[in-house]
Formats: structure tokens, C-alpha cells, sequence
């Protein structure tokens, strides 16, 4: 069913600011507090989802589950099961605490060789050992702009390999710099005190993160459905969470800090594709972790909507 006001303060402020309020609510008719129905079979298929959430602290992270097809499955048009014995679990990743004691979690299903997407917000429930429910409260389809196709390569089962510890930081080192200034993608989490989490992604040609310094980002706001929702968020609450996934080494790399919009920078307007907005990052805490080595990608080519970088 379509939500009767889909958007909160921090959204219509943003969009009002950038004068694309109008877009916003055609846009928004796409929001709904129930599964699309088309995109069943698409869940079902999935291997990889993105999950945000928010720690003790009100930190909030990124993560990413890997399991084998079917261990994500709609009950319903209003909730989704989690079967765990098919998925891949890092029992380091700091959502399997965090849902434990705040159950409002951001959900991303993308599946890069298509440029599928579908976002589902929603709240945990009837979570043991090996599996848990997802109540869904807002779930809607994004459009292919910015996505990288990559094809993952079936392996081996990846639900028997163990991972290895993770390390920990605050500062990025040399290698985590150079691996970050050549991403083509990354996600980001956000939240709102009273509507929940929220995970989305971001992509450009290799270079469109810049690096300020060892402990601070900066990524272009490129044209996008007009709706705001990270901006939004991040308007109300600068508390944000990004991974970076590395496709050749099978390595993430979270992070958690705050957000501070760059509104209009007088700086090359193609490195935007023409909105002059970007978000500063700043770092507060890092986590790295080696992916099981059954986990393989397979680049295909970049997406056409992708702005130059200043590295072109």
C-alpha cells in the first residue's frame, strides 16, 4: 500500500532547498509499506544484501550478508525471512549486536550484474540463532544510475568458511587510501530518530571519492530520484555509516563517523554531472575484514550515467 506521507522533515527540507519538491512526490508514489509485488522471485534470488544499523553508541554501520540463493524469502508482502544455516556469518560484523538491542535496520538488495535494486526499511523481529523475521515498513524499487555491473562467481559453499579476525582503527592507512581512491562503489547508512534506517548506494568512475586526509571523505551527490533520503537523513542526524567492498581482494571496509553536507562547492561541474553537491565524511572508526576467498566478482563495465572524475 502507498504511504500517505512518505517523507519526513529532513527530506522536504532538502528537496525544497535543491527545488526538486515536485519530482519528489511523483517520485515518492513508488514508496510503499509492502513488497512490490514483481520483486518476490528477484528477493528469493539474491546472494549479497546490505544491512544498516545502529549500535549502543548511536554509531551507525554498514554490513554485508552473503548467503546462497533462497536464504532470503518473502513470508509475505509485509515481511521477510533471514534463514542463517544458508549464510555466510561474521560473527565480528557489529549488527548481530546491534539488532539486539535496536531492532529498526536499512536493507539494500542489489544485484550489480542487472542494475537491480530494492530498498526495504523495516524493524527486526522473532530473531534466534539461525534465522529472524524483517517487518517491513517502507520498500521500493531504485532506478540503475551509477551501478557497476559485476557478475559474482558461484565457488564453493560459502557458508562453511569461516572468517578471519578483523583489524581496527581510527585513522585509514596508506593501503586503505589508495584502496578507497580507486572504488567504483560504496554504501551508506543513515537513520532518522523516528523512521528508521536506511542503506543505499553510491557509485562513479574510479576517483569520484576524494581523500581530504586520513580521517575525512569526500563524495559527490550526484542527480538522483529526487527523493533525498540519505540527504534527508543526514540533514537531521550527520550519523552515517559507509562499506567499501573490494571486488579483487574479497576484503570490506566499514566505517563509521559523521556526515556534513557541501551544498553548492565552486568546483568542476562535471564531477558532480551538474548539482555542485557534495558530503564530507569525517571517520571515527574503522573495521577490515578478509571476506572468505569462495567469494568472486567478475567485472562487466561501468555504468553510462557516471560524471568524469577528476582523475579523467
Amino acid at each position: 500500500m502507498q504511504l500517505e506521507s512518505p517523507f519526513h522533515e529532513g527530506e522536504l527540507l532538502v528537496q525544497q532547498r535543491v527545488g526538486e519538491a515536485i519530482s519528489a512526490q511523483q517520485n515518492g508514489q513508488i514508496i510503499a509499506n509492502t513488497l512490490p509485488r514483481g520483486a518476490l522471485k528477484f528477493i528469493e534470488q539474491q546472494r549479497m544484501v546490505v544491512l544498516g544499523s545502529v549500535d549502543a553508541q548511536q554509531n551507525i554501520w554498514a554490513s554485508l550478508l552473503f548467503g546462497l540463493p533462497g536464504f532470503i524469502k518473502p513470508i509475505d508482502s509485509q515481511a521477510i525471512e533471514f534463514d542463517l544455516t544458508h549464510a555466510s556469518l561474521n560473527p565480528c560484523d557489529s549488527f548481530w549486536a546491534n539488532i539486539q538491542t535496536e531492532p529498526q535496520v536499512g536493507m539494500l538488495m542489489i544485484e550489480l550484474a542487472s542494475r537491480r535494486r530494492l530498498r526495504v526499511n523495516g524493524s527486526i523481529a522473532q530473531l534466534t540463532s539461525d534465522r529472524f523475521r524483517l517487518d517491513v515498513v517502507e520498500s521500493y524499487p531504485n532506478c540503475p544510475k551509477y551501478i557497476q555491473r559485476r557478475q559474482m562467481v558461484p565457488n564453493l559453499d560459502l557458508t562453511t568458511v569461516p572468517y578471519t579476525q578483523p583489524q581496527f582503527g581510527q585513522s585509514l592507512t596508506s593501503e586503505q587510501q589508495r584502496w578507497i581512491a580507486s572504488a567504483d562503489t560504496l554504501f551508506v547508512t543513515s537513520a532518522h530518530p523516528t523512521r528508521g534506517v536506511d542503506a543505499s548506494h553510491r557509485g562513479g568512475n574510479p576517483g569520484f571519492v576524494e581523500i581530504l586526509n586520513d580521517r575525512s571523505l569526500r563524495i559527490p551527490d550526484y542527480a538522483g530520484n529526487s527523493m533525498f533520503n540519505t540527504l534527508g537523513n543526514l540533514l537531521v542526524n550527520p550519523q552515517a555509516g559507509l562499506l567499501f567492498l573490494d571486488f579483487d581482494r574479497s576484503r570490506t571496509l566499514q566505517l563509521t563517523g559523521q556526515a556534513t553536507i557541501q551544498w553548492h562547492l565552486d568546483r568542476s561541474i562535471e564531477a558532480t554531472g551538474g548539482t555542485h553537491r557534495y558530503w564530507d565524511f569525517a571517520i571515527e572508526q574503522w573495521l577490515e575484514t578478509e571476506l572468505p576467498q569462495s567469494l568472486h566478482w567478475k567485472f562487466l563495465d561501468y555504468s553510462p550515467h557516471n560524471p568524469i572524475t577528476a582523475n579523467e
